[in-house]
């Protein structure tokens, strides 16, 4: 929309909207960058160059120039300063950059276990690491396969761990160490329309709700794919299970 402010108050700007989960902030913040537009690899410093003035106000693209204000060395103190977001908030987006850093000094056929386990824990997509070290997507995915580093599958707690959660609200993280539930297979995936856009939201939500209700007339079991906020009331108890995930192919191929 060409006559709309891209900056950020306290008017509400729902389009674009997306619901990530994680177990560390910076898996979360990463998966999101992801959802809300998929040809962005994460916290991306190269996409924009830094402006002090691009800090200091609050707009859609100012995490990008906090990304790159990081890759250019500017400190805690000083981003503070600009953006007066809280230092907690930009130390996790350090460790984002610094870990990126890193990467791109490594040769690509030394990716080691640890590294790539760190590196997924951090969230980085296979895509991102493979433009880090110099590689393919593909490539990237045999190591970490062949290293055996692989996401496990989480229930999300509705009631606040006061008793077992038996909720079919699914993430998917590398900082745990075993599934939440089995994988018996003979299941049918719907994947979801994902991120809020004007005239593709509620209506191709329907259009995936009516797929899973005729799938399971058919006696199918049913696996939703989807990460827009609405899924949580929509979808939930249409399908057997329900993935809070990003809709990329390495999570559909994970899944």
């Amino acid at each position: 929309f060409s006559r709309v402010s891209t900056k950020i108050g306290s008017s509400m700007k729902s389009i674009g909207e997306v619901m990530s989960i994680g177990r560390k902030f910076e898996e979360a913040f990463q998966k999101a960058f992801r959802m809300v537009d998929e040809n962005v690899l994460g916290f991306d410093p190269n996409i924009k160059s830094v402006n002090d003035e691009d800090l200091k106000e609050p707009t859609d693209k100012r995490m990008f120039v906090v990304a790159a204000a990081l890759k250019a060395g500017y400190t805690l103190d000083k981003l503070y300063e600009l953006t007066k977001i809280d230092r907690w908030f930009l130390q996790k987006m350090k460790n984002i950059i610094d870990y990126q850093t890193y990467l791109e000094s490594l040769d690509p056929h030394k990716l080691t276990h640890d590294i790539l386990l760190s590196a997924k824990q951090i969230g980085f997509s296979d895509k991102q690491i493979a433009a880090a070290v110099q590689s393919t997507e593909l490539a990237v995915r045999k190591q970490r396969e062949e290293c055996g580093v692989l996401p496990f599958v989480k229930q999300i707690d509705t009631v606040a761990a006061e008793w077992p959660a038996a909720t079919n609200y699914l993430f998917m993280t590398y900082n745990a160490n075993s599934h939440d539930l089995g994988f018996p297979g003979g299941f049918t995936m719907v994947i979801g329309s994902g991120v809020y856009r004007i005239g593709s939201s509620v209506e191709f939500d329907w259009c995936a709700v009516g797929c899973l209700r005729e799938l399971r007339n058919l006696g199918r079991k049913t696996i939703m794919v989807n990460y827009n906020p609405e899924t949580v009331s929509t979808d939930y108890d249409v399908c057997d299970r329900l993935y809070f995930e990003e809709i990329s192919f390495e999570v559909v191929m994970d899944i």
